[in-house]
């Protein structure tokens, strides 16, 4: 019988991106601003789209149906409406986002039709449906309870339910304005950093504070119920009509205007971001036991933006009455475009689900190109780069020596991951043990702030020797505490510091991916689901007695994460790693000749 092939699609709000699935399959997905380099590019994906066609071997004329992962004429109902609630305030915006609707976004299916080149059909599942889509239908569960929390689609900001075979079933929604993920938006706008961008940002930021805003937060901005539902008090949120997410009476409320981007934090800053991750973390606990309480599941799965905030997720593992989590590895609205092909294949064609426990359909979340050994060093031929190339055998422990010996190491292999986190594809290695390779890796690799942690890459087996976690974690969502017995107690001086002066401070074995209250975002990595990337740290563990390295993303600030050779190559030569793996070639900054007709990359990627 001839395949079935859905395309699903997300674009025009952040994060584009395609996905293709045959037979209920995911075969690719990526996101449209690792080909063009435009970081969050909300354009149609039309890159994205060509490189899943070019994977599954297909012309868009072969394609068996197309599913977009919102229904844009509710989308342009609740926009309407809510100009009309708030007139005349709120008509320059309105004047502004209308034009760009009328033209392009209401249009949604002959859009969708002229950049394919298409004429089949083409199926429109809510926001929230796609995101339960993504969190549910790929998971290792036959059954489970499902939240999503983000900003806000068509007019839902939280759903909650249960999936069960190849069925979803919404049982509960908050609707906008009342949005968590909003709230979390408007203290990421007003601590200075760029909504839809920055917020994990506040989310690093937070264990530097003191939750001092907590109360307040709860008693003028929000009325929090014991079920985690909620109502939030517009009188102090600028979102449903203006260009801002808050306004004067909330800069009032919080003694001040927004911090400037890129002006020095403040204490202050520090205590906002931690009061409202606080508030955050709260509302998610709440959610979590009432869907407990209402549907009797032991198996939870998150998705929609809130759920990478890997913090809430960790306290959700800890303390939530639920046995198990997932969260889709692509949670925000990249990840619309696999729940809306997914939700095509089952929920509307009606087709069943094959359920293989304890893996999931992600598969590791390489879903994206990748180059073969032919094509790399047809690369660096062409460039004149110099190169080593290395066996299967010599690679994993020539790069554990580098490592061990404080080198960092740029990490090119194999398929790109989908979603935002590098997973040992696109990654920047180091060794965890360093007290100075936060700051290294930090000012002179990534070129961002100071305060940010790194991550963790640990082998499977050893996750519990390291860390308060007693599971996998293959998608770096999970935060979970560094072992009490590995942790160093700090003295009188240390405790007494505040804000930054806290980032200095060695607070474990492993201080390089300890954040400052003693915490990590650890990824596992498996052996069968990346060998090669498991056989390095294993040979750094074997060879050195370190079965962890940090792990960081291919990329400077402002950056999509790289993508192609030329997009690694030249991300090395504008920094200070030290040394680039591309498959099996070995590459020694010092062996490079300077880029030629390079330009200054600040210039060219705006900061995030």
């Amino acid at each position: 019988m001839k395949p079935f092939h859905i395309l699903g699609i997300s674009a025009y709000y952040h994060d584009s991106a395609a996905c293709l699935v045959r037979d209920g399959e995911i075969v690719a997905a990526a996101q449209e601003e690792r080909f063009t380099r435009v970081k969050h590019d909300p354009s149609f994906p039309s890159h994205a789209v060509a490189y899943c066609l070019r994977e599954g071997g297909l012309d868009a004329g072969d394609l068996d149906a197309v599913a977009f992962y919102e229904k844009p004429f509710l989308k342009f109902e609740r926009l309407l409406q809510t100009y009309l609630a708030f007139a005349p305030r709120g008509l320059r915006s309105f004047v502004t986002a209308m034009p760009l609707w009328i033209r392009r976004k209401l249009w949604m299916r002959d859009n969708i039709r002229k950049e394919l080149g298409y004429a089949g059909k083409v199926v429109f599942p809510e926001h929230h449906e796609s995101h339960a889509a993504s969190a549910f239908f790929p998971s290792p569960f036959r059954e489970a309870a499902f939240l999503t929390i983000d900003g806000v689609g068509e007019w839902t900001t939280t759903s909650w339910g249960t999936g069960r075979g190849n069925g979803l079933e919404i049982l509960a929604e908050l609707q906008f304005p009342h949005s968590l993920g909003l709230l979390y938006s408007a203290f990421t706008y007003y601590t200075g950093f760029k909504v839809n961008s920055g917020e994990y940002k506040v989310m690093g930021l937070a264990p530097y504070g003191e939750p001092k805003y907590r109360d307040l937060i709860l008693s003028e901005l929000m009325d929090l119920k014991e079920d985690g539902s909620f109502r939030l008090n517009m009188a102090y949120f600028d979102y449903c009509t203006g260009f801002t997410m808050t306004n004067g009476r909330f800069e009032r409320l919080f003694g001040g205007p927004p911090r400037k981007p890129e002006s020095p934090l403040t204490q202050r800053d520090m205590d906002l971001a931690r009061s409202v991750q606080d508030v955050t973390e709260e509302v998610m606990l709440r959610m979590a036991r009432t869907i407990h309480r209402e549907t009797g599941m032991k198996n939870l799965c998150l998705a929609g933006g809130v759920a990478l905030n890997c913090v809430g997720n960790g306290r959700i593992l800890r303390e939530g009455p639920f046995e198990n989590l997932w969260i889709q590895p692509a949670a925000g609205d990249a990840g619309g475009a696999v729940g809306a092909a997914l939700f095509a294949w089952h929920q509307v064609l009606g087709n069943p689900r094959e359920v293989q426990e304890p893996a999931d359909r992600m598969r590791g979340a390489y879903l994206g190109p990748a180059w073969d050994r032919e094509s790399l060093l047809g690369y660096l031929q062409r460039n004149g780069i110099a190169y080593t190339e290395m066996t299967e055998e010599e690679l994993p422990r020539a790069v554990a020596d580098l490592i061990a010996s404080g080198k960092v190491i740029g990490w090119f292999q194999g398929r790109m991951e989908f979603g935002p986190r590098a997973l040992g594809s696109r990654s920047i290695l180091g060794d965890a043990r360093s007290p100075s390779m936060q700051e290294v890796m930090n000012l002179k690799i990534k070129f961002r702030e100071s305060f940010r942690p790194f991550a963790p890459t640990v082998l499977r087996e050893k996750v519990s020797e390291y860390f308060e976690l007693d599971r996998e974690s293959p998608y770096m969502l999970l935060v979970a505490p560094v072992r009490r017995e590995l942790c160093r107690e700090m003295s009188e001086e240390e405790r007494a510091r505040f804000g930054l002066d806290k980032l200095h401070v060695v607070r474990s074995c492993v201080p390089a991916v300890t954040h400052v209250d003693y915490s990590a975002r650890v990824q596992t990595v498996d052996r069968d689901v990346n060998p090669l990337f498991y056989r390095t740290i294993e040979a750094l563990h074997e060879r050195h007695g370190c079965p962890l390295v940090i792990n960081t993303s291919f990329n400077v600030r402002g950056e999509p994460i790289v993508c192609s050779p030329d997009d690694a190559y030249r991300c090395f030569m504008r920094t200070d790693m030290d040394y680039l793996v591309m498959g099996p070639f070995l590459l020694d900054k010092e062996k490079q000749k300077p880029l030629a007709d390079d330009i200054d990359w600040r210039k060219r990627f705006e900061l995030d």
